[in-house]
């Protein structure tokens, strides 16, 4: 299935690179059939697998991965890229990238909950350190208070005094 797709998506080529002007896509399938026909004595009966994979990466780069029949890579005539490596588009057509392989895709899943388990410590950690630095400063809040109270000049208000014995006795508890 795989070498008949590539063989067809190498008739699809040339049928484009014969296409003249007024030509349709069902026009250049029909050529790109013709000369499948011509160059493998059967006819493709894969069409529907190549609807599918015609615009993913690598049916879009075939012709200039593999070799043709003599064994020599094919050139142009004008020293030019040849006419499937420049992977042309046709009415809006774009390929789509390829899905990285298996070992990738592990080792990028691995990275990223390493990832977030660091900035979840991170977080932790910072969250640690704003609680420390809260209960600091309410501690520094009610030493200034009870500095208040206890340098107060004139006789504390029965609430006040209150407030004092309060403070003295979370302090020293």
């Amino acid at each position: 299935m795989n070498d008949l797709v590539s063989k067809f998506c190498g008739a699809y080529a040339a049928a484009t690179r014969q296409r003249t002007s007024g030509q349709n896509e069902a026009d250049t399938v029909k050529l790109a059939h013709e000369i499948f026909y011509n160059d493998q004595e059967i006819k493709f009966n894969l069409h529907h697998a190549w609807e599918e994979l015609r615009n993913d990466q690598k049916w879009c780069e075939v012709a200039s991965s593999r070799r043709d029949v003599s064994g020599k890579k094919r050139k142009c005539d004008d020293g030019a890229q040849s006419e499937s490596s420049q992977a042309t588009y046709n009415l809006g057509d774009e390929p789509t990238n390829r899905p990285p392989g298996v070992k990738a895709a592990k080792r990028a899943s691995g990275k990223r909950s390493i990832a977030d388990s660091l900035s979840a410590s991170e977080y932790q950690t910072m969250w640690s350190i704003k609680e420390r630095d809260l209960a600091a400063k309410e501690r520094l809040s009610k030493m200034a208070l009870l500095d208040r109270l206890i340098g107060k000049k004139d006789p504390l208000t029965e609430y006040e005094e209150a407030l004092k014995n309060k403070l003295i006795s979370e302090m020293l508890g």
